[in-house]
């Protein structure tokens, strides 16, 4: 591995180990193949086990590389590469979209239509008309993104709602933010379907300029 995709000396990553997250793990020195840090005792790994590091990659994606755990000297761990690293998407963060027609299922209440304000490959920004929902909620999604269709389950974890009042009272619009783990095939529709979309915005952007 180069040692210039490594972060400098005495900067931070995150380590994974045994599936627990250490972020702010200090770097002490880097080689193009391996890395010495130092982090609290109680979080030092065991010898020979493999441990996940992870760390920024602009725009908006992380660096992440396996590493063995050759040597341990108190709270300095050296680890030794196993590959090189891989950029991963934050797909918190990769959103688009806006408009295509959203379907929310819960037990015991109708069906309801509303629009999608974004999406992302873990959480969808919609609206709906008249609906009671609370952060929560455990919800059935089915969006209609292009020739494609998703369906998750998610949970609400954000919802607001305003009633019309001008000119007259009219309906209730709720907005709702919703997280959910999609199935690898539908994750890469939604990534295809925003990355597309991205690019349409572009396009327009630049032949209006």
């Amino acid at each position: 591995m180069s040692s210039s995709l490594f972060p400098e000396d005495g900067s931070r990553v995150e380590m994974e180990a045994g599936g627990d997250i250490h972020p702010g793990v200090r770097v002490v020195t880097a080689t193009p193949a391996a890395v010495t840090v130092s982090l609290p005792r109680a979080h030092v790994p065991l010898i020979g086990s493999t441990v996940t590091l992870r760390w920024s990659a602009a725009p908006r994606g992380r660096y992440q590389v396996a590493a063995a755990v050759a040597a341990i000297d108190e709270n300095r761990v050296d680890l030794r590469f196993v590959g090189d690293p891989e950029i991963t998407q934050n797909r918190l963060y990769v959103r688009g979209g806006g408009g295509e027609p959203i379907v929310m299922t819960r037990s015991g209440h109708p069906d309801i239509i509303g629009w999608i304000h974004d999406i992302s490959e873990r959480s969808v920004r919609a609206h709906f008309t008249d609906v009671e929902v609370r952060p929560g909620h455990e919800v059935a999604l089915r969006a209609q993104l292009g020739p494609d269709v998703v369906e998750v389950t998610g949970t609400v974890t954000k919802a607001s709602a305003m009633r019309q009042q001008v000119p007259v009272r009219g309906p209730l619009s709720v907005e709702m933010v919703a997280l959910y783990d999609p199935s690898e095939s539908d994750a890469k529709i939604i990534r295809r379907y925003v990355m597309r979309h991205q690019l349409l915005m572009r396009t327009k952007t630049a032949e209006s300029a």
